[in-house]
């Protein structure tokens, strides 16, 4: 009978966060799309200028839609904690439908000027506010359904998601440019990966609404609630607040270095040809998306420590030598192997941060202290990367960039030396602890 009941709750808990996970998939497929279709639709939106300039430009739309980030996660981090994970999660994702299919309509510079790229930078900020509330409360979601003891497995499935979307974004790109040659995919070919995206955001509403509200949320008093999810309560954890700004910056800087600007970097750079480009990127990304639950299961095993720190000292040592070698180097194999050994040294970022973050707060704030201090960070490093990184290159200094990641990466390893272990000092175990105390009496 006790093997029945665990089997169900074993499969209950598997279809929530494949739910949770797909709804996750779907908005950073929707947030990607926009960095993987730039190179085909920003002369469409900036017509004039070289490549580089034009490039920019869309660079700095990304950035600015990373700032609504912070203001996304403080509204849906707020509703989260007082209204639930699932509903804020449902909201999210038809917010980010909203904004791809304003893109996958707007009509390009030639035909409505100046008021094209303006409508573009308020689609961008509308995703950004979708998913600023995504990430907090995805995280916080999954590591409250997880079972105790596999939570470092289930939540890396966020980043599994998160790298997925990026993925279908990827394979969406390389079925273009067999269908489509380059003239049509600037022209309109660059709309129907955000159309897509609008389509399957609607497709993830509907299945959002058939997930349970995570026990630890639904058991949590009401009159606890009422005081849940605000700043006041959130500046009560100042250490938890500076612990994920600090693990955050280098991880943040160090994604989006590999996982987006490098794909700009091969062709603008390095001199390989987008279509090959794109296939190194999706090889690249599907073996990284594999490695995630594997990291995910060590940090059950070893703590979230040791994975953190590996990050660290490799990410600040060999970054520089991989960006200079690949680019000495314009040999597709060998920008692979280079791309997927950076990769490697992420995933002891990516695959826990979820984990680390979500056991630093309690029920009450979770949402809000996972994704606040986050976003705030990410906007003002992560949504940056690919501006500063473009910038410099454009000013004739483009190896500064290499040592801006190393020494973003050093920062914080500052911070993974000094924090405590998170996995035996989790306020989720002792949330969940405490559950089980209170049914035994």
């Amino acid at each position: 009978m006790r093997q029945t009941t665990d089997y169900h709750a074993s499969r209950r808990i598997t279809a929530n966060i494949f739910k949770g996970s797909l709804g996750n998939l779907i908005e950073w497929y929707d947030w990607y799309v926009y960095s993987a279709f730039a190179v085909y639709f920003s002369s469409e939106f900036f017509p004039e200028g070289n490549m580089t300039v034009q490039l920019l430009n869309t660079a700095g739309i990304f950035a600015i839609g990373f700032l609504m980030r912070p203001l996304g996660s403080w509204v849906m981090g707020r509703y989260a904690d007082r209204h639930g994970r699932r509903a804020a999660l449902t909201l999210s994702v038809m917010i980010m439908a909203l904004g791809s299919l304003v893109i996958a309509c707007t009509p390009g510079y030639s035909s409505i000027g100046m008021l094209a790229p303006v409508i573009l930078v308020l689609a961008r900020l509308i995703q950004g506010i979708s998913l600023g509330g995504e990430y907090g409360t995805s995280a916080t979601y999954l590591s409250e359904m997880a079972a105790s003891g596999r939570r470092g497995f289930y939540s890396s499935f966020q980043y599994v998601t998160l790298v997925s979307g990026q993925l279908v974004a990827l394979g969406v790109q390389i079925i273009l440019q067999q269908i489509l040659n380059e003239r049509q995919m600037v022209s309109w070919g660059w709309r129907i990966p955000f159309a897509i995206g609008a389509i399957g955001a609607l497709i993830v509403l509907w299945l959002r609404r058939s997930m349970d509200e995570s026990e630890q949320y639904s058991e949590m008093h009401t009159e606890t609630r009422k005081h849940a999810g605000t700043l006041k309560l959130l500046m009560k954890y100042p250490k938890a607040v500076l612990t994920v700004v600090g693990l955050t910056l280098g991880g943040t800087v160090a994604f989006y270095t590999y996982t987006t600007y490098l794909q700009k970097f091969m062709v603008n750079s390095v001199g390989i040809d987008k279509e090959t480009v794109s296939w190194i990127n999706f090889i690249a990304l599907l073996v990284f998306v594999v490695l995630q639950p594997f990291a995910g299961m060590l940090s059950d095993r070893i703590g979230r420590k040791p994975l953190l720190i590996s990050f660290g000292i490799l990410g600040a040592l060999l970054t520089v030598p991989i960006f200079v070698f690949m680019k000495q180097t314009p040999n597709p194999f060998i920008a692979f192997l280079l791309m997927m050994g950076g990769l490697v040294i992420v995933t002891g970022y990516t695959s826990i941060n979820a984990i680390v973050k979500a056991e630093l707060f309690p029920t009450e704030i979770r949402a809000l202290g996972v994704g606040f201090p986050y976003s705030l960070t990410v906007a003002i490093f992560g949504g940056t990367t690919e501006f500063v990184a473009l910038w410099l290159k454009n000013a004739g200094i483009e190896s500064a960039f290499f040592y801006y990641v190393a020494g973003c990466i050093a920062i914080s390893l500052i911070t993974y030396f000094v924090m405590s272990e998170s996995s035996k000092n989790s306020l989720i175990e002792k949330d969940f602890h405490k559950k089980n105390e209170a049914a035994s009496s």
